[in-house]
Parts: structure tokens; C-alpha cells; sequence
């Protein structure tokens, strides 16, 4: 019988950024400060992201699965897509989902460049290109990094979210904002700047 969560036992696990690290191991829990999104942070942007029942909303560049673990205990009513193109941390993420029960969160291993945007209603993008900029903190050395790269994946992700359809929302997290065609609206900002919201208006 798969396991069904009490509310304690999850609102244990989202109780603190310490606490939710303990889903993985070590190596993982090192990169929290650096690369994943802080749950304050989620929880404002899922907020915005799940404006209706049933809303289908990816995360862009997944990492270990966080956003959308602590989105689908935030926003129970939506439904939550993680890509990744790192194999062992889509693995972190649905063994962290396979400990917290039966959320609804799923992770795709893979490049955001083969996911068909037009089945989302919302998007979540914490700059998971910045790697590619020389200098920037990377997660490991396992994917290839060039400033090509940054170039190319910014334009594919403008080309998609262009593709989407009118009253599609986004959330980005210290971006540069290449990437945000110019349909979409900004509506607010929080978190010293950082945190953007936008809405597609045509």
C-alpha cells in the first residue's frame, strides 16, 4: 500500500530549511545555500504560480526536486513537473517524494529544451543557466559549461515561454530577465528584487 503522510509528519519535514535537508544526504544538503531555492521563497512563488485548481506548473532546472516538494505541501491543489539534466539528482528528488508520501510532484530527467511548455499553466526559473558564466558557483563538473550555452539556453527559453498561451504565469528568481519575452507583464516584485512575478498578456 503506498504511503499516505500524516499533515505532522510532512509539516515536520517543511518546518525549517534544516529539516528539509535531511531528506537527502550530505553531499546534497551542501548545496542548499547555493543552488536551491529558499522554502520562504517557494512558498511566496506558488502562491502566485497555483492561481487555480488543478494548475500544472514546471520547474525549470529541478536540482534535487525542492520547489516542487514544498510546492505540492504548500499548494496541495496543483500539480507540480520538475526537469532536470542531471541523473542523480532527479533520482534525489524522487527518492525525497517517495519519503514524504504521495505529493504531487514528478521529475523528468532530461533538458528543459525537449519539454512541451504549452501544457504548464506556470513556470518557476531560478537562473539555472548562471552556470555556464565563468566564475559562478557550479554544482559539479559533471555537464559541460560555455558561455555559448548560457547564450543558447537563454534564447530557447524566451522562444517557449513566447509560445505559451495568454494569462501563463512565471515566477523568476535572480534573473537577468534575457529570457522574459516582452508579453509578459511584470506584476510584482519582492525579496529586494530578486523575486519576479509575470503574466502573459497576449
Amino acid at each position: 500500500m503506498p504511503f499516505v503522510p500524516s499533515s505532522s509528519y510532512l509539516d515536520k519535514h517543511f518546518a525549517s530549511e534544516s529539516r528539509f535537508c535531511q531528506l537527502y544526504p550530505l553531499s546534497i544538503q551542501q548545496l542548499n545555500d547555493a543552488h536551491w531555492s529558499p522554502l520562504i521563497i517557494i512558498n511566496k512563488a506558488v502562491r502566485f504560480l497555483a492561481d487555480k485548481p488543478g494548475a500544472r506548473i514546471l520547474d525549470i532546472g529541478s536540482g534535487c526536486g525542492k520547489f516542487c516538494l514544498a510546492g505540492a505541501y504548500y499548494k496541495p491543489s496543483a500539480f507540480f513537473t520538475g526537469v532536470e539534466q542531471r541523473h542523480y539528482l532527479t533520482e534525489q528528488a524522487i527518492a525525497a517524494r517517495q519519503k514524504l508520501g504521495r505529493l504531487k510532484a514528478e521529475f523528468l530527467y532530461g533538458n528543459f529544451t525537449q519539454v512541451d511548455f504549452r501544457i504548464y499553466d506556470s513556470f518557476y526559473f531560478y537562473n539555472s543557466f548562471f552556470e555556464n558564466v565563468d566564475g559562478s558557483d557550479k554544482i559539479d563538473d559533471s555537464i559541460s559549461y560555455s558561455i555559448e550555452l548560457y547564450t543558447y539556453y537563454n534564447q530557447i527559453l524566451y522562444t517557449k515561454l513566447n509560445a505559451t498561451f495568454p494569462g501563463t504565469r512565471l515566477v523568476t528568481y535572480k534573473s537577468l530577465g534575457f529570457e522574459i519575452p516582452p508579453d509578459f507583464s511584470l506584476e510584482d516584485t519582492q525579496s529586494d528584487g530578486h523575486l519576479k512575478f509575470w503574466v502573459k498578456k497576449r
